[in-house]
């Protein structure tokens, strides 16, 4: 599946609009990744603890779009 934010497919041709998809997921840390996070949160810089709950959601909620694109036919 092609999956595109624009109003053009580069060597492609969009035959019909199915409407907007969208893939919703919110995630908390876990109990460690909420400590380790909060302690380095005090010296400051990126806390991967957070940041890899932050990919996994991401990746979670692009497959969420994707199969509600299935759904509607795209």
């Amino acid at each position: 599946m092609i999956v595109t934010t624009g109003n053009e497919v580069e060597m492609g041709k969009i035959v019909q609009y199915l409407g907007i998809v969208r893939g919703i997921v919110v995630r908390s840390p876990s109990i460690g990744q909420g400590l380790m996070g909060g302690l380095k949160s005090i010296v400051g810089g990126n806390i991967e603890e957070f940041a890899q709950v932050c990919e996994v959601a991401r990746l979670e909620a692009f497959n969420r779009m994707l199969q509600q694109a299935h759904e509607i036919g795209a």
